[in-house]
């Protein structure tokens, strides 16, 4: 299994899984300082509860501090999962909205 974290300044890049067993492991750099502006999902192979729970808790402490945290380049897991628990729009993320529409529209 591939698992990487890949930081630039104010950018993080995921690779692998964003799950319970790398929580931990990801939390220290998804809160770190200086903060991370954009995360990058696009190598995200695998996303459950606790990494959508982490993610939330980089959106509201960066919202405590006056910043804002994007997600960047959703992989189809991400995009999964967001879709399935319908929380792109606590993330104010266009990229899973824009992609929910578009299937709405598609069925129609």
């Amino acid at each position: 299994m591939n698992t990487s974290t890949t930081q630039t300044p104010n950018i993080l890049k995921i690779d692998g899984e964003l799950t319970i067993f790398r929580a931990m492991e990801l939390k220290p750099a998804l809160l770190a300082e200086p903060p991370v502006t954009d995360i990058d999902l696009s190598g995200v192979t695998d996303l459950d509860s606790a990494g959508v729970q982490l993610l939330m808790l980089a959106k509201k402490t960066a919202l405590a501090h006056g910043r804002d945290v994007h997600l960047v380049g959703h992989s189809p897991a991400v995009l999964d999962v967001f879709e399935l628990l319908n929380v792109a729009a606590y993330f104010g993320d266009h990229l899973v909205m824009d992609s929910r529409a578009a299937k709405s529209a598609a069925r129609s």
